[in-house]
C-alpha cells in the first residue's frame, strides 16, 4: 500500500503546481513538507518547528504559490540573512517563473536602486532581509498592503540578530486579513509572543523536539589550548579531505584563520559581515563549485549556506549562543547524507558547552588529541565523567593515535584500565 506521505500527490497541492513539482524532480517530500503543506494550502496559519537542512523552503513556497494563485495578492518572505534571502529565491523561482509569477529580492550590501525598479513592476514574491524591507518602506518604495500571506522563515535567528524591534514594525504595516507561516528551530518565548499576538490559531508542527540537532550528523569535540586550536584545525584538515565549513566566534578570526590556510596550500574562502556583498556571492558559488574546498564563517552563514555534500562542519570557536550551534553543525548531513560535526572548546568554555548539550539534549562526545597529555586531560575542568581519561568510556577516542609502537602502547595502557575498573 501507498504511503501518503511519499508522494507529493496526496497533500492537497494543485494539479497543476503538482506538474510544475515533477518536473523539477521533487519527488518525495520531507517530513516538515509532508506536513505543513496539507495545513497551509487550506489558508491555516503554521509554527513549523524543525531543524535546518529540512526543506522548509518547499514547505511554505508551495503553499504560497498555490494560494496567491487561487486569491491573488502578494507572499512576503522576511529571512534574517542575505545569503538565505538568495537561497530562497533560488529554490522559489523554480515554481514562481514556471506559473508567470515574479520576485524579488530585497537585501542589503547592494545598491537600492535595482530593487525599486524591480518593485515598480508589483512582484507576486518579496523576499527580505528585515532592515532593508524598512528601508524601502521608510522611502515609499514598496506597500504590503497587498500582502495575503507572510513567511517568518529562521525566526529565532533574526532574534537573536536583534531585529525584533524590526520584525515588530513589519507585522504592524501588514493586513490582519493574510495567513502567516513561521518557521523556526527553537522555539523561545519572544516566538511564542509573535504567534500569540500576530497568528490566528496556528497549528503547530514539530518534526524535532525544539533545538534537536541534525539526526544524521555525528558530533565530537576536542577540548585544547586556544594555541593548539590552528595545530589540531591542520590535522583535522588532513583526516577529513573532503569539503570543510568552518565557523569562527568573529570577522577577525574568520580572516586571520583564511589567510593561515591559504598559507599552508588549502584552497579556502571566508564569508561574513566585513565582505561585500559580491565577495560573499563568489566564496559561496566557488565554495558550491568545489573552486574553494574550505569556506571560513561567522554566524552570518549558518543558515544561509546550502550546499550537498559538506562532509565536515569545524566550530573552531564555539557560538556565541548556545542555539546557533543547531544551525552550525545542521549545514552538513544534508539531502539525506550523512556527515560529521567537530568543535574545538578551551578549558574555560565548560559552561559553554553545558548551555549546548542543553539545547541538543545530549553530551557531545569528546576526543583526546595526541599532543595533549593524560594530566592535561585529566585537569580540565568540566562536571562530566567523560572528560576523565582514566575511566573507560566509548565517548573517549584517541582520534589521532599513530598505528605503530606508541599506539599499541596507549592501547594496551587502556586495557590496563580497564581491568582497574571492572
Amino acid at each position: 500500500m501507498t504511503n501518503k506521505n511519499d508522494s507529493f500527490q496526496w497533500l492537497g497541492i494543485s494539479h497543476s503546481l503538482l506538474e510544475v513539482i515533477k518536473k523539477f524532480n521533487f519527488i518525495i517530500p520531507t517530513p516538515i513538507q509532508a506536513k505543513a503543506i496539507p495545513v497551509a494550502v487550506e489558508g491555516t496559519d503554521v509554527i513549523g518547528i524543525a531543524q535546518t537542512g529540512t526543506g522548509k523552503t518547499l514547505a511554505f513556497g508551495i503553499p504560497m504559490v498555490q494560494r496567491l494563485i487561487e486569491n491573488g495578492g502578494c507572499g512576503l518572505i522576511v529571512v534574517p540573512t542575505r545569503e538565505l534571502a538568495l537561497q530562497v529565491n533560488e529554490t522559489l523561482s523554480k515554481l514562481a517563473l514556471v506559473v508567470k509569477m515574479k520576485s524579488v529580492v530585497l537585501i542589503g550590501g547592494v545598491d537600492m536602486f535595482p530593487q525599486v525598479e524591480s518593485l515598480k513592476n508589483n512582484p507576486n514574491i518579496i523576499i527580505a532581509t528585515p532592515g532593508r524591507l524598512i528601508d524601502h518602506m521608510d522611502r515609499g518604495a514598496v506597500s504590503l498592503d497587498k500582502v495575503r500571506f507572510l513567511v517568518l522563515d529562521e525566526a529565532d535567528r533574526m532574534l537573536d540578530l536583534g531585529f525584533s524591534i524590526e520584525i515588530s514594525v513589519i507585522l504592524k504595516a501588514l493586513p490582519k486579513d493574510r495567513q502567516t507561516l513561521l518557521f523556526s528551530a527553537t522555539m523561545p518565548s519572544d516566538i511564542v509572543k509573535i504567534a500569540t499576538n500576530h497568528m490566528r490559531m496556528p497549528v503547530t508542527i514539530e518534526i524535532a523536539p525544539s533545538g534537536t540537532a541534525a539526526e544524521l550528523v555525528s558530533q565530537e569535540m576536542f577540548v585544547i589550548k586556544e594555541d593548539m586550536k590552528s595545530v589540531v584545525l591542520g590535522d583535522l584538515l588532513i583526516k577529513y579531505p573532503g569539503t570543510v565549513l568552518i565557523f569562527t566566534r568573529t570577522k577577525k578570526s574568520a580572516a586571520r584563520v583564511t589567510k593561515s590556510l591559504k598559507k599552508s596550500g588549502f584552497s579556502a574562502a571566508e564569508i561574513h559581515s566585513d565582505r561585500s556583498m559580491n565577495e560573499r556571492k563568489e566564496a559561496l558559488a566557488g565554495f558550491k563549485s568545489g573552486k574553494y574546498r574550505i569556506l571560513v564563517a561567522t554566524d552570518i552563514a549558518a543558515r544561509g549556506i546550502d550546499v550537498t555534500g559538506i562532509e565536515l562542519v569545524i566550530n573552531y570557536d564555539l557560538p556565541d549562543e548556545p542555539g546557533n550551534y543547531v544551525h552550525r553543525i545542521g549545514r552538513t548531513g544534508r539531502a539525506g547524507l550523512t556527515g560529521h560535526a567537530i568543535s574545538l572548546a578551551t578549558p574555560e568554555q565548560a559552561a559553554d558547552v553545558k548551555n549546548i548539550e542543553k539545547i541538543i539534549k545530549t553530551i557531545i562526545p569528546i576526543s583526546k588529541h595526541h599532543k595533549v597529555t593524560n594530566e592535561e586531560f585529566a585537569a580540565i575542568p568540566f562536571d562530566s565523567p567523560l572528560v576523565n581519561p582514566f575511566m573507560v568510556n566509548p565517548h573517549i577516542v584517541d582520534t589521532f593515535v599513530p598505528d605503530h609502537a606508541v599506539g599499541r602502547e596507549k592501547r594496551k595502557q587502556r586495557e590496563d584500565r580497564k581491568d582497574k575498573w571492572k
